[in-house]
């Protein structure tokens, strides 16, 4: 990397593209700026650039990359746990929560959203058109870095990961050139995108939407004292149900907070949520093994497909939480035992796994370095450390719930759910791996672009 400038007149360039939505630690409106989704990374960069075009991303790479600056995008911050105790203060952090916009064809069935913009968004736009998209179980949670990084969505066991739904990726490059990677434009890219990081700063984004303006989905709740009754049952039940079918199992502990709903405020709870790609009389004769233990809540019903967000009650602001994950290559009653027994020993405030398989463990034709999934079932474990010093504590309990299903374990991982520095991300990519780092080398030889979960 060539320093053609000093850091201040690289301030003074950048300012002159953003004006005051460029943001150093002197400025008011720095320390909002900074912060990630996920509170307890503590980023601190060089300053913070909040562009609204893909000219002025552009821009502000130049600018920053003249004087030996490096470069993070950012839309949300969820995934930014990764970057924890990352040292940014050469570093410029692109937020691009300004740039938002989301366009559907509804003729072609697909929608280009910018590279700030989150499922919400989408949903909003696809809606009318009677249309959704292989989002997750947040609606606030970025499109790029969801998708991009695999996505696994309520409709995946039936539909697949959301990467493999992408047509056409545009970036900023390291070189401060917009890029655009498809099947028939830089192919070689536009492979590494769908699943690898730090090729640059993602502007916009074209993938697939699904044909469903409505969803048969929903949520049971039991007392946390049925865990064990209610995780045997879920667990033999998904050795039957029909691709149609993705749900998740959790176990999950409340502290006593008056902003909680009454129904969990304080309590330890067992819950089943998820989707059902099926008829209202299918869908209620595949459930019916699990309403017959007798829910003190069922909300299956259909529902609009935009409103899919809300069911997997995911906090709505952004909030200080430590993770950890694992794909799991079967299930059986004394995996059941083990995760019940250590989600109330080690008390995380959500124990979950999830139902993979079907077609997310199949990869697609034409696919990109990241396709499927490598196991039958998906582990997290989540605590919240709403303090510093709250942090190694939640770290313990989320690793000894992983670390009680170890034995069951299999080969693959699933990015967006790795929200830990230094973890070992090449399992996700199987056989590709070496050709990702390979291609990051090439694309960013200087090493510009500072991303959550870069391979290599």
């Amino acid at each position: 990397m060539t320093v053609l400038t000093t850091a201040d007149d690289a301030v003074a360039r950048m300012r002159g593209v953003l004006g005051d939505r460029l943001l150093t630690p002197h400025d008011t409106g720095y320390d909002s700026a900074r912060l990630p989704w996920n509170l307890v990374t503590d980023q601190r960069p060089f300053a913070v650039a909040i562009p609204r075009t893909d000219d002025e991303v552009a821009a502000v790479v130049r600018e920053a990359t003249a004087s030996g600056l490096r470069i993070a995008p950012q839309a949300t911050g969820h995934g930014a746990g990764p970057l924890r105790g990352t040292d940014l203060s050469r570093t410029v952090l692109i937020a691009l929560r300004e740039m938002r916009e989301v366009v559907v064809d509804p003729v072609t069935r697909t929608a280009t959203a910018q590279g700030g913009a989150v499922w919400h968004d989408v949903l909003t736009a696809a809606a009318p058109h009677g249309l959704t998209a292989l989002h997750g179980s947040a609606g606030d949670v970025s499109v790029v870095g969801y998708t991009l990084h695999g996505g696994v969505s309520f409709y995946g066991r039936a539909h697949g990961l959301a990467v493999n739904s992408v047509r056409r990726v545009r970036l900023v490059a390291a070189d401060g050139e917009i890029v655009t990677a498809s099947a028939d434009e830089n192919p070689d890219l536009f492979w590494a995108l769908r699943g690898g990081d730090a090729f640059g700063v993602v502007v916009s984004i074209e993938f697939e939407l699904l044909p469903y303006p409505d969803v048969f989905a929903g949520l049971m709740l039991w007392d946390g004292s049925r865990a064990a009754e209610v995780s045997h049952a879920w667990a033999a039940w998904t050795a039957s149900v029909p691709e149609t079918v993705t749900t998740s199992l959790r176990v999950m502990h409340f502290p006593p907070l008056p902003e909680l709903p009454p129904f969990i405020c304080g309590r330890s709870v067992v819950t089943i949520d998820g989707a059902l790609l099926e008829t209202d009389a299918a869908a209620a004769e595949i459930l019916e093994p699990l309403r017959a233990l007798a829910p003190e809540l069922d909300t299956f019903a259909r529902i609009p497909a935009a409103e899919l967000t809300a069911v997997h009650m995911d906090p709505p602001e952004p909030s200080p939480a430590v993770s950890e994950h694992a794909m799991l290559s079967s299930i059986d009653e004394a995996l059941i035992d083990a995760f019940v027994g250590t989600a109330f020993d080690a008390r995380p405030m959500i124990s979950e796994i999830r139902h993979a398989g079907g077609a997310f463990a199949r990869p697609t034709e034409g696919c990109g370095a990241i396709s499927a999934l490598d196991g039958d079932y998906l582990l997290t474990a989540i605590s919240i450390a709403p303090v510093p010093e709250a942090v190694p504590g939640g770290i313990a309990a989320v690793q000894a719930v992983v670390d009680a299903l170890q034995p069951w374990h299999g080969p693959g991982l699933a990015l967006t759910f790795i929200d830990v520095p230094g973890h070992d991300l090449a399992p996700a990519f199987g056989d590709g791996a070496a050709r990702v780092v390979e291609l990051r080398r090439t694309h960013d030889p200087d090493g510009v672009f500072v991303a959550a979960r870069a391979l290599g």
